[in-house]
């Protein structure tokens, strides 16, 4: 066989055989036009023609630690020349060290003798898989069937994953798996309940839960699952007391809660978990994306031991012929050592208390378009509107094609100034690498400032 030349590789060649051969997720295939991505480097990337672009989507919001770092690349190197892969049902050093770091972060602040301290691992190849083995898991711990999540959330897309999910995008996978409610979780900007401060917000939210366990019966609940900060669905900052009154509820029930945090999760929030900020301990945490930086797939579930417990003599039914698969758990080992050795935590933390949180604010008394701005951590969100005193979104729920075009415009300009944007509904999200420099981050919303003009050409007041 002849060996694979540069000639071979070549850009244009990586185009063509893209729209002939690959199926693209989320997208009609027959109007898809994908920028080829030559490389990338830190928080930038450049496609075929040479044009760099500030990654302020980081991906899919899981480049935490930049592109290409050299540590966490050598250390896949390493684990490849001493040993690809390996079955579950063996011992590994590399499975063994990821799940000790990872149980190690997710019990930080924690007593460590608490029945339910977060000691366990399973591992997954994404954070789909995790929410699947997560429900699972309180399925049989439980006994119970019912599982509650909220309207403005998504936990993959898998059969059961997509299920739980409370966006449009589970709308042409339904029916989905019985058992599933949704609730209205809190959105102060919002409210679902006429609320007008974030302590109310944060009562009637807990009040509306407690009503739909009422009447579900709490009894018939397994768990509640929450991504701990609403990712794509709006970057929404729980309330104060929020969190806490959901474990409450939990407790009071024997519910077992889930904190979803495969995008909130590993620096995102200026945290390891985002639960942490707030001091509660969910008894199973779905984890992915920033555990490694998406460099090889890779995501799980941290368990509570009370709930492992539950499988000493019996066997959990599930599992993955890639489950803590050496490459991504060699990866995840140098990950945390990275986040450790160079203050990843500290400084997504700095970045959202001293940058972009108070620059964002400036955005939004300067331009009409801009509704709200909220974040934490290198995870903020600028939600624009047509109308600030009545709230209408530039773009309305869900909106395609036509209905879509301020919002498409918006991107365009960012990216013509070489900025990669994550956008969703009428909202633009800030989220670049968690060690993102300071001065490439107000170079980013420099861009962003300028690119504003096009949402502020629909304001209508």
């Amino acid at each position: 066989m002849a060996r694979m030349t540069a000639l071979d590789t070549h850009p244009a060649n990586a185009f063509a055989n893209d729209r002939a051969h690959v199926f693209h997720s989320w997208s009609a295939q027959g109007i898809l036009n994908p920028v080829v991505i030559e490389g990338a480097q830190g928080s930038w990337m450049w496609d075929q023609h040479g044009n760099r672009y500030l990654d302020f989507s980081s991906q899919l919001v899981n480049v935490n630690i930049g592109h290409q770092h050299p540590k966490l690349v050598a250390a896949i190197q390493e684990q490849a020349g001493r040993l690809c892969t390996v079955a579950p049902i063996h011992a590994n050093d590399a499975r063994s060290e990821a799940a000790r770091l990872i149980s190690e972060a997710a019990n930080i602040g924690a007593d460590p003798n608490d029945p339910r301290a977060l000691n366990m691992v399973f591992f997954t190849n994404g954070g789909a898989e995790a929410a699947e083995n997560s429900i699972r898991m309180a399925r049989l711990h439980t006994g119970r069937h019912k599982v509650l999540t909220t309207y403005r959330s998504y936990h993959g897309a898998t059969a059961g994953a997509i299920s739980l999910t409370g966006d449009p995008r589970r709308w042409p996978s339904e029916p989905g798996i019985a058992g599933v409610v949704k609730f209205w979780g809190p959105y102060p900007y919002r409210s679902a309940f006429h609320a007008t401060t974030d302590e109310q917000e944060s009562e009637r939210a807990l009040a509306h839960l407690a009503d739909v366990l009422m009447v579900e019966g709490a009894h018939t609940v397994a768990a509640i699952a929450l991504e701990t900060v609403v990712g794509t669905n709006g970057i929404l900052v729980p309330p104060p007391g929020y969190l806490e009154g959901v474990r409450a509820l939990c407790d009071q029930h024997g519910i077992m809660l889930i904190c979803d945090e495969v995008m909130a999760g590993f620096g995102r929030c200026g945290e390891w978990f985002a639960f942490q900020k707030w001091g509660v301990r969910p008894d199973l945490v779905c984890f992915a994306k920033g555990v490694n930086s998406g460099y090889v797939p890779l995501g799980g579930v941290v368990i509570g031991q009370h709930v492992a417990d539950s499988f000493k003599d019996r066997a959990f039914p599930g599992g993955l012929t890639y489950s803590g698969h050496p490459l991504a758990c060699a990866s995840a080992v140098a990950s945390i050592n990275i986040f450790k050795e160079e203050g990843v935590i500290e400084h997504a933390r700095m970045l959202g208390t001293d940058v972009i949180g108070p620059e964002l604010e400036k955005l939004k008394s300067k331009h009409p378009s801009v509704g709200d701005v909220r974040g934490l951590g290198a995870f903020w969100a600028i939600e624009l509107v047509r109308n600030r005193e009545t709230r209408e979104p530039l773009v309305p729920f869900n909106a395609a094609g036509p209905a879509a075009k301020p919002m498409a415009d918006l991107a365009a300009a960012c990216k013509a100034a070489g900025l990669w944007p994550f956008t969703h509904f009428n909202r633009l999200h800030v989220v670049p690498p968690c060690n993102t420099p300071v001065d490439e981050v107000h170079h980013g919303l420099a861009i962003i400032d300028e690119a504003l003009s096009v949402a502020d050409a629909f304001v209508t007041s």
